[in-house]
């Protein structure tokens, strides 16, 4: 079961305004990656489904995450269809994202109160979401969408709360754009865990990272 519920968990994603978005296959990497994360100030963290037995990493990290980690939401993406979603929030997903939108995966996250943020990349694909009851949707491939699209969208549809993923970097020009754009939040993975850091178990550095990533989304928002 969930350990938090949708509320919390979006409030979650909009306090910080930084969802960190990793997969490792070996589980005791992906928890110092998300004690690294948390010790920076991160409250949400994504968990991809892309692996085999990714499911069985994540239960370890879930309950780690629990004992180490009290206040962090886990949640888990690359979920595309209504299995794997009830798989991810029977193991203990507090949020399911996927790259796609599919309104199968909105009953299941419903049924839990489980928040469920789909990839959508046209305003329509938003809309259509909204509907069946996402309340933050995720704007993807961001690299390829741009912050022009955040900001053509929010203005007739101002209710929308969007995170942006793919080419996120943690740098001040970057999350500046997007967060002036009007994003609710953005997901940020490879860029926040460059491969040689995470070799070499430079967990300082992912720490230090995540809160500048942090005090550029603050600085934004001001």
């Amino acid at each position: 079961m969930a350990k938090f519920d949708k509320v919390a968990v979006l409030a979650k994603m909009g306090a910080t305004g930084v969802v960190p978005v990793f997969y490792h296959k070996d589980a005791e990497v992906a928890k110092q990656v998300v004690k690294a994360c948390y010790e920076g100030g991160i409250r949400a963290f994504e968990f991809t489904n892309r692996g085999d037995f990714a499911h069985e990493v994540f239960a370890e990290v879930v309950k780690f995450a629990a004992k180490e980690c009290p206040d962090m939401a886990m949640g888990v993406g690359s979920v595309v269809d209504p299995a794997t979603a009830a798989l991810y929030i029977q193991l203990g997903a507090c949020f399911i994202v996927g790259p796609l939108f599919n309104p199968e995966v909105s009953r299941v996250c419903n049924r839990r109160l489980v928040p469920y943020t789909p990839g959508c990349g046209t305003v329509s694909e938003v809309g259509a979401a909204q509907e069946t009851g996402c309340d933050l949707c995720k704007c993807f491939p961001g690299d390829v969408l741009g912050p022009k699209f955040v900001k053509g969208l929010m203005a007739p549809m101002p209710w929308t709360k969007l995170m942006v993923t793919g080419g996120v970097e943690p740098t001040k020009e970057n999350i500046e754009g997007w967060i002036k754009a009007g994003v609710f939040c953005v997901g940020m993975g490879s860029k926040l865990f460059p491969g040689d850091k995470v070799a070499a178990q430079d967990w300082q550095y992912v720490t230090d990272k995540c809160r500048e990533a942090l005090g550029y989304v603050a600085d934004a928002r001001k």
